[in-house]
Order: C-alpha cells, then sequence, then structure tokens
C-alpha cells in the first residue's frame, strides 16, 4: 500500500513541475564555488514524497577529459539560510572546478522510493529538469595568500603530507579541535540541547561572544548580522596563523548532543535545510581564510546507535546529505568517527560508500579509542580507499613512536597513510592545576615537535575538561594563544627552511636518547633536541661541508649560530657544537650541506 500511495504522490508531484534552464551563480573562476539551482517539484522538507529520499539529484560536468558527477539536494526557496523557509520548489548542486575552459554540465534528476540511497545511475524515473544540459566558462582563479583557492584542493597522492593540487604544496596542519561541538552554536536555525550534559553555557549553545570584535566589515553573516561572533573566531584562528580545525557533524546522544543535520533529532531522514545553508556561510569562510575542515560524521556514544552501527538507509542518507551540501569545499577530510567503536567490515563500507558518492575524492580517515590503536587500524593497512590515521594518544610521551609506527607500517602495506595527530587523551592542552598553557612546554615537546619530526601531517588540540574555555563550554580560542604561537612557530620552520617532504624520520643518527632526526640524507638534517644538548651526527657517507644553525623552538625567529658554523661530513660522529644559548632547553638544530 505505501508503494501505491508514493507512486500516485511522484505522479502528481511531476505533473507540477516547471522545466527551466537552471541559474548559475557564483564566482565563474577555477577553485571557486559555482551554483547551480533548478526548479523543479515544489515540496517541503516534511513532504509524503521525501525530498531527500525519494528523489536523486546529479549532474555531471565534463571539460577535456575531466568528468566530475555530482551529488545534488532540496534548496527550498534556493535562499533558507536567510529565509528559514522550508518548501520550495529549487533543487540545486555546488561544483568547484580545478580547470579554465568550457565545462558543459548535464543533470540527473530521478524520483523512486528510497532513490537516493542508490548509486546505479539509471535506477528510478527521470522527472522534470532531467537531461537539461548546457555550458559555462570558466576563468582562472584570481585568490592569492592562504585562501584555498589560491593553492587549490587538497588531496591525497599516496603521500605522508597531503598536497594542494594547483600549487603542488604539501600540507602540513595545526589548529584546534575543541569545541568539537562547534556547530552547537546559537545562530544557527534549529538548533537547541537536547540533553547533552551540564557544560555552563546558556542554553548548552556556544555564542563565542569574544570574538564578536574579531569580525571584520565585509564578513559574511546571515539573517541581519547573525554569524558575526562565529566568523570572528574563524579570522582569530586564522589570524594567530592557524589552518585546521575539527568538528562533529551530529552528536546525537553524545557530549553536548546540539549538532546534527535534521530537523529534529529523531527525524533522521529530514534535513534541515536552512541550517546546512548557514553551515555553509561558516564552511566557505574557512576556505576563504585557509582553514582545513576535519569533519567527523559521529562520535563513540553513537555510531553504533545508527542504523545499529551498519551502513543502512538512514546513514547511506546522512552520507549523501553531507557530501552533496559540503563536498565541493577544496580542504575537507572526511573522518568516520571520533573514538570509533563500528567493526572493520563497517569501516570498510562506510569508506567505499562515501568515495562512490565524492566526486573530489577527498581524504577519508577515523579518529580511534586510546585503548584500541592496532585493533581499529591494522585491519586497515593496506586498503587503497583508506587514507590516514586522526590520531588520539593517551601518553604525549607515546606520540613521535606511534606516528613512525603507523607512517612505516602503512607503507610496507603498499599504501602510505597520511598520519595526524588530533587528540593526547587527558593530556590535552590546558589540562593541570595551575592554568591553561601550564602544560604547553611538555606538549610542545612531546606531541607537535614529536608529530612533525616523525614525518606527521600536523597537530589539533583538544582543550580538555575542566577549565572555562574547556572544550563542551569553549567560548573563547583567545585562551590557548600560547598553543596557537608555539604550534605557528614550528609550521613556519618546517614551510621555510626544510624540503619536509622529501624528510624521512631517522633517529639512529645521534645516537642519543630521546633525540627526533628528519632527513633527507646527505642533504639536509633536521634534529630536535627536548632537552638541549650538544649533538653529534652520523654522516661517514658524505664527505662534504655542511652548515650548522640552529633554531629556537619556543620563541621562534630567525636561524642562530651555535659555537660551529659549519663541520665537515665522512665521519661516524661529527659534532655539531653548542647552541647559541640555554644549553638545558630543547633546539632544533638545522645542517644543510653547503
Amino acid at each position: 500500500m505505501r508503494s501505491v500511495v508514493l507512486v500516485l504522490a511522484f505522479l502528481l508531484a511531476s505533473s507540477t513541475a516547471v522545466v527551466a534552464s537552471p541559474e548559475v551563480t557564483g564566482t565563474l573562476a577555477v577553485w571557486h564555488r559555482v551554483t547551480l539551482t533548478f526548479d523543479g517539484p515544489e515540496t517541503a522538507e516534511d513532504a509524503a514524497v521525501n525530498p531527500f529520499s525519494d528523489y536523486r539529484l546529479t549532474v555531471t560536468f565534463t571539460n577535456e577529459g575531466r568528468r566530475y558527477v555530482v551529488p545534488g539536494f532540496f534548496a527550498a526557496d534556493g535562499d533558507a539560510g536567510e529565509t528559514s523557509v522550508a518548501s520550495g520548489t529549487k533543487w540545486r548542486v555546488h561544483f568547484a572546478p580545478d580547470a579554465p575552459g568550457t565545462w558543459t554540465y548535464t543533470a540527473s534528476f530521478r524520483q523512486g522510493p528510497d532513490l537516493a540511497l542508490s548509486l546505479d545511475p539509471f535506477e528510478g524515473t527521470p522527472t522534470a529538469f532531467d537531461g537539461e544540459t548546457g555550458t559555462m566558462e570558466i576563468m582562472p582563479s584570481d585568490k592569492t595568500g592562504r585562501d584555498f583557492r589560491a593553492k587549490g584542493r587538497l588531496m591525497y597522492t599516496g603521500e605522508r603530507y597531503l598536497r594542494h593540487a594547483a600549487t603542488q604544496e604539501a600540507f602540513i596542519k595545526g589548529g584546534p579541535g575543541s569545541p568539537e561541538d562547534l556547530l552547537g552554536y546559537h545562530d544557527f536555525d534549529g538548533t537547541f540541547d537536547n540533553g547533552g550534559g551540564d557544560q555552563p553555557l546558556e542554553d548548552g549553545l556556544h555564542r563565542y561572544a569574544p570574538h564578536l570584535d574579531d569580525w571584520n566589515e565585509g564578513d559574511p553573516t546571515w539573517q541581519g548580522g547573525r554569524g558575526k561572533a562565529l566568523i570572528g573566531g574563524l579570522n582569530y584562528i586564522a589570524e594567530k596563523g592557524m589552518n585546521t580545525i575539527y568538528f562533529l557533524l551530529m552528536n546525537w546522544k553524545g557530549d553536548g548532543d546540539n549538532v546534527w543535520p535534521w530537523t529534529a533529532p529523531d527525524e533522521q531522514d529530514r534535513f534541515d535545510v536552512s541550517k546546512l545553508d548557514q553551515w555553509e556561510i561558516a564552511f566557505s569562510h574557512m576556505d576563504s581564510l585557509g582553514i582545513a575542515t576535519n569533519m567527523l560524521f559521529q562520535e563513540t556514544e553513537n555510531d553504533t546507535l545508527f542504523d545499529g552501527g551498519r551502513l543502512g538507509r538512514l546513514r547511506k542518507l546522512y552520507f549523501r546529505e553531507m557530501v552533496a551540501r559540503f563536498g565541493h569545499h577544496l580542504a575537507v577530510t572526511w573522518n568516520l568517527g571520533e573514538e570509533n567503536n563500528n567493526t572493520t567490515a563497517q569501516h570498510r563500507a562506510f569508506t567505499a560508500y562515501i568515495k562512490a558518492l565524492d566526486p573530489y575524492q577527498h581524504p577519508v580517515v577515523i579518529h580511534n579509542h586510546v585503548h584500541l590503536i592496532h585493533e581499529t587500524l591494522n585491519p586497515l593497512l593496506g586498503w587503497t580507499p583508506f587514507n590516514g590515521v586522526s590520531f588520539q594518544v593517551a601518553n604525549p610521551a607515546d606520540v613521535h613512536f606511534r606516528v613512525m609506527q603507523y607512517l612505516d607500517a602503512s607503507r610496507a602495506a603498499g599504501h602510505q597513510w597520511v598520519v595526524n595527530v588530533d587528540e593526547i587523551g587527558h593530556y590535552s592542552l590546558g589540562l593541570t592545576p595551575d592554568g591553561p598553557d601550564s602544560n604547553a612546554d611538555q606538549l610542545r615537546r612531546d606531541v607537535l615537535w614529536g608529530t612533525l619530526m616523525a614525518g606527521g601531517a600536523g597537530v589539533e588540540w583538544y582543550f580538555g575538561y575542566f577549565y572555562p574555555n574547556a572544550d563542551l563550554n569553549m567560548e573563547d580560542w583567545r585562551s590557548r594563544d600560547q598553543g596557537w604561537t608555539m604550534t605557528k612557530v614550528a609550521l613556519d620552520f618546517f614551510r621555510e627552511h626544510l624540503p619536509y617532504d622529501r624528510m624521512h624520520h631517522n633517529d639512529g643518527l645521534t645516537f642519543a636518547a630521546g633525540d627526533y632526526i628528519l632527513a633527507d640524507i646527505g642533504n639536509v638534517y633536521a634534529i630536535y633536541l627536548p632537552n638541549g644538548g650538544s649533538p653529534e651526527l652520523e654522516m661517514k657517507d658524505f664527505k662534504a661541508p655542511f652548515r650548522v644553525r640552529w633554531f629556537n623552538p619556543r620563541t621562534g625567529g630567525p636561524l642562530q649560530d651555535g659555537s660551529m658554523a659549519s663541520v665537515m661530513g665522512g665521519s661516524s660522529l661529527v659534532p655539531l657544537g653548542d647552541p647559541p644559548s640555554d644549553p638545558s632547553e630543547d633546539w632544533v638544530v638545522l645542517v644543510t650541506r653547503e
């Protein structure tokens, strides 16, 4: 009986559809968001024929051998972020072209019960504007600087680092991992506390009021000025030199329980069109600021509640809507889940489905439980659709080893992973009795430099539990100012002084316990000394002069001369001299072939 009702509803909906050429909006330039909006069946978020499951829009874009099949979505009146309207005739696709020239587009718009779950392009019945085609002229991007539209999409290329498609720059990251419920924000439509804990926030929602003054004239807002504080907070993160942020797309029944893309927490096949339009405004601003997005699909409290943990109807709809809505962004990492509990078979099913939907093939990673590292990660080694680790490590002292371990294990399995450290258990930035930055020295040595000197691709900082501006009650990113400063110092050193994408960890070159070494053997060596000292470097195979300079990881600044400005290779243990000052503090020695 249900199928008969649905068929009748489909016929009624299609009989009133309007067929017209799409409206093309946005900047018609490489790496920019180009939006096609079609007029189609009039429907609503709560319509009997579900616009999210029972219609399927995809648009194929082609240009001189390039082909992208991009999923689309129901867009209500086409301006729902401003109007909060839940009904309309607009159907939309976002596209980020990767080359200038003439692009041809062809729309597929089909209907059928739960058709959106299907990956078969011929399933369902064509309707409305199906087959609509046209062309558009795409120009080169005019953006510069840290804006991702100047650098291109961040791509997995089979290496330890993601690379920007336009510049080929290898990406290393640093930034906040808190609040993980970033999107539990008062100014987003349909956002409320669903009983997610006792965080001391008004209504259980973030307002980010300390960052209102960081909003700049000309920055985006919605609905007459909403969103300023969040946009201002993102500005602050970028001004501090950070280039990534970690957050949940859904924390239903989890920590915070205030983030979901649906019209209500228990309406998991009905998406909140206006809320998602407003999320899009924030994510687009992140692109312009050069802030990559580590988007977590779920967290440990709900990863087996959703479809019982399987790749079922609701999970497929969720993946499709998130990819359709946000896959065009240039620096997305799809994260299968925080402290994940799913089985290996489920991990593989999720990854394969996401990759089948995502025309841009953004990297897919997973965040582990600290006590289930091997159980979670080892079965995924060598499986090519999967791209890396969003590591949680319990003890800071273990970070360097863990990063090396899984870089080496993945390479040995024939499929190199990108390894990031995104949480340090309860040793997170700020969790000490003496103030929010008092454990920064330990984290700088063990976590930040431990990750980067292992060949890891970067860090995100989780804020802990017990302070004002801890994770779920985080309102002011300035509370971790020292953490951003030390992170920027490290990232700047790598980008300015090292060919880090050609260097590999090789800690045995100094014979000193605790030293971290990243080397392009015979050419460039970076030696991190957590406790200072006067290192000796293995250089017996290279009888040539080498320049020796020192870098202060505590303060940054220019390279400095120590007690020896240069050395001659050719010996098993070549003394590199003493640091410029503070010999018991941490230093980096940069040794380069002259």
